[in-house]
């Protein structure tokens, strides 16, 4: 039964309430209530239905009827009357490559994320204690974040919902967020679901901080509109989700809308309510995005979550949600603070046809009217900073434009720095920024133009370098062979940059690219990597050095001369040694598609346990650069490949001490 909404005070709506539960109201059904708070119109709602599933592992995988090849939500072009202006805070010239090679570096979920057919995936990520999770629009897989070796999947998100029920069970539509709540150690898994447009959200909290296990699971009816591009944060107080809202029939947008979930009683499995203060500033207003803790050090007591909206009206605008289960009449959604943003042009503000591609005609979307996912936050006690970024239009090309705010709960608000990174004409854009627990940056995102397929990319700063400069360069993650036709021009939607919660220092970065050029076919790729410096808490940054200082100009880093991954030192147990090199590699032509790898495994282990193996690819030999890491195994299918084309292998070994030395190199003519 769909909710329904009763403007009454807040006693009387109370009193409605228990009146319906002292009937005999049943778990299916959505009680709603509405009152006047501070803030304004204060809604109230509850799950309609909660249950625990049975550990994921032991799930059958859930039945997804099969379905033709369709867009994702459609995500319309955002008219909020944006002045274009000049760009002041452009870094264009690119720093000496500095930046870390990748520790691992895999492929994720496949096209059709297991049976959805659809486009753009909605690449999304995250690490936790001992796991990575990726869910992409009706795919989810867990990994070891050790080895890069699945642990479960991939399965349909569905799976996660069989035997619930409803729509949660049976009509989920995507738009998929994944995170992990390092506060309680769980899994939060998201997507919205209805039966001819989303209205209901859809959100499972592991029960321990194993993603294959059991999910308190949890179906909440939030009204009759179009609820689309949900985003979901983790904050001490309540899980906090930013939406934007359509009419029933995804035909008028009305405007964002920011809701808040009973996290205490998530964590339990119990009953828990939703609450709302309603569309906010109307169809016009940009979109926001709630704070997303990262770090062990909390926000200040009892401080709001702070949503920061895309600066189309010329600031950051800083809304704070103040949200109280226990009275939910006290919960507000106010405007706390503006700091300007420098001069932009919107990129592309009429046309999904916008980034070139080598080998195509056909652009790609660069979603240029909104901040992309996340919004990360961190405390370091005598300061709070939140990093984000959306993509401008930066001498012609796209340009990620990224910023980091402080002290956004308690104030002052300050723009702490703030630039466009466009350092040549490469088009860089669906961007995510993170930060470290010593004060680095990183930014992920994928790079195109006329003459190179998508690649995925990453660039950053340490604390300690020149504002508004990314000035440790960047490298490639992982190069795209081919290009992506048709598909209404869609591209990723969102990608994920995260931070391990163990070690507070390795960066997670997740998104998609094309193999070969083709229309709905899309892969994803996972990687990690880490500063060295990372450990000894932030560096003050000078404040008095000139911003965008010029630096000098170097090649990117590309797939031909991609420094090879080496594992951070560790310290190991007296006597442990990195293992032998792994012996007798071959390769040969695959059966059906691509090179077929064996090998033996080392003569020593080093005296600890072999937990897994890197696999070096190259198209000549001796240039070979990391192209996945595997279990505890010794054979592999390379399928990403051309036919006709040699290819030429090198394997290593991995215990706790790090990465043995390279096995002998072995060729092979791709099938």
């Amino acid at each position: 039964m769909k909710s329904q909404l009763f403007r009454l005070p807040l006693f009387s709506a109370l009193i409605l309430a228990l009146t319906f539960l002292a009937l005999g109201i049943t778990q299916h059904q959505t009680i709603s209530v509405s009152a006047q708070g501070p803030g304004g119109r204060v809604t109230v709602g509850k799950d309609y239905k909660h249950d625990v599933s049975p550990p994921l592992r032991d799930m059958k995988p859930g039945f997804i009827p099969p379905r033709r090849e369709h867009e994702a939500s459609p995500n319309p072009h955002i008219n909020s009357g944006h002045k274009d202006q000049l760009d002041p805070v452009v870094q264009n010239s690119l720093a000496v490559a500095a930046i870390p090679s990748p520790i691992l570096n895999f492929n994720g979920i496949p096209f059709p994320g297991v049976a959805c057919n659809c486009a753009p995936p909605d690449t999304n990520g995250e690490v936790g204690a001992t796991q990575y999770v990726q869910i992409v629009n009706e795919g989810y897989q867990v990994f070891n974040k050790s080895t890069g070796a699945s642990v479960l999947g991939p399965v349909g998100i569905a799976t996660i919902w069989s035997g619930f029920g409803g729509v949660c069970q049976n009509n989920g539509a995507g738009d998929p967020v994944l995170l992990y709540d390092q506060l309680a150690n769980r899994w939060l898994v998201s997507q919205f679901a209805g039966v001819s447009v989303p209205t209901d959200e859809c959100i499972a909290i592991s029960t321990t901080s194993d993603a294959t296990g059991s999910y308190f699971r949890y179906a909440f009816h939030l009204g009759t509109n179009f609820f689309d591009y949900p985003k979901v944060a983790v904050w001490p107080d309540a899980y906090y989700m930013a939406m934007d809202i359509y009419n029933s029939t995804g035909t008028v947008r009305l405007g964002p809308q920011p809701f808040a979930f009973n996290r205490t009683a998530m964590l339990s499995g119990a009953s828990a309510t939703f609450i709302t203060t309603g569309i906010t500033g109307g169809a016009t207003e940009d979109l926001y995005l709630p704070s997303d803790l990262d770090g062990s050090t909390l926000p200040p007591a009892g401080a709001p979550n702070s949503f920061i909206e895309f600066p189309g009206s010329g600031s950051y605008r800083i809304f704070h949600f103040h949200v109280d289960f226990a009275t939910p009449a006290n919960s507000t959604f106010t405007l706390f603070a503006s700091p300007a943003a420098a001069g932009f042009t919107l990129l592309c503000p009429t046309t999904r046809n916008c980034v070139p591609q080598s080998g195509t005609t056909s652009g790609l979307d660069a979603i240029a009217d909104r901040l992309m996912f996340r919004l990360a936050y961190r405390n370091f006690g005598d300061h709070e900073s939140v990093v984000g970024n959306y993509t401008v239009n930066s001498g012609g090309v796209a340009g990620i434009r990224w910023f980091e705010l402080r002290n956004v709960t308690n104030g002052p608000v300050t723009k702490f720095q703030e630039s466009t990174y466009q350092p040549d004409t490469t088009w860089r854009w669906m961007g995510s920024a993170a930060m470290d627990g010593s004060g680095d940056i990183a930014l992920g995102f994928s790079a195109s133009s006329g003459s190179i397929n998508p690649q995925i990319r990453y660039a950053g700063r340490l604390s300690s370098d020149p504002l508004n400069n990314l000035a440790q360069g960047e490298t490639t993650l992982f190069a795209g062979t081919g290009s992506q036709t048709g598909t209404s021009n869609r591209w990723g939607d969102y990608s994920d940059l995260t931070i391990d919660p163990v070690d507070d220092c390795t960066f997670w970065y997740t998104t998609e690219y094309y193999a070969t050029t083709s229309s709905f076919n899309w892969r994803t790729r996972i990687g990690s990597f880490k500063f060295a410096s990372c450990g000894g808490g932030p560096t003050p940054t000078p404040t008095n050095t000139p911003t965008n200082t010029p630096t000098p100009t170097n090649t990117p880093i590309g797939p031909t001369n991609t420094p090879t991954a080496t594992n951070t030192a560790t310290a190991t147990p007296p006597g442990i040694t990195v293992p032998s090199a792994p012996q007798n590699l071959t390769a040969a032509p695959a059966k059906g598609k691509g090179v077929q790898l064996t090998w033996s495994a080392p003569a020593s282990n080093g005296g600890s346990p072999i937990t897994g193996y890197n696999i070096y690819r190259g198209t000549v030999a001796g240039g070979e650069t990391l192209l996945t890491s595997v279990g505890n195994v010794t054979s592999f299918k390379d399928t990403s490949t051309t036919r006709g084309q040699t290819y030429y292998y090198i394997i290593k070994a991995v215990n706790a001490a790090g990465e043995s030395p390279a096995s002998n190199e072995a060729s092979s003519v791709a099938k």
